[in-house]
């Protein structure tokens, strides 16, 4: 197996988004050189959405985050995870 090649010093980020792009990064690390990382505070990309939904359905679950002490609009989205990923 032959040596990585060391990588160059960037003048700024644009030089650096040059060179990744075009370069096969095998080159420059072998996959031992992988760590593990965690981003604890990273948030799901969300998108707001419009549905209608009858307002008895809507009230009945207002009651059901009332006695459970969450938002609403929060419990919809566990019910919506619940009924896609089980």
């Amino acid at each position: 197996m032959k040596k990585p090649l060391k990588l160059p010093k960037f003048k700024n980020e644009d030089e650096e988004r040059k060179f990744w792009s075009k370069i096969n990064i095998a080159d420059y690390y072998e996959p031992s050189d992988a760590k593990g990382v965690s981003f604890p505070n990273l948030k799901p990309t969300t998108r707001s959405i419009s549905i209608r939904l009858p307002e008895y359905l809507i009230d009945r679950i207002k009651e059901q985050a009332n006695e459970i002490n969450v938002p609403y609009q929060s419990l919809i989205k566990g019910y919506l995870k619940k009924a896609v990923f089980g």
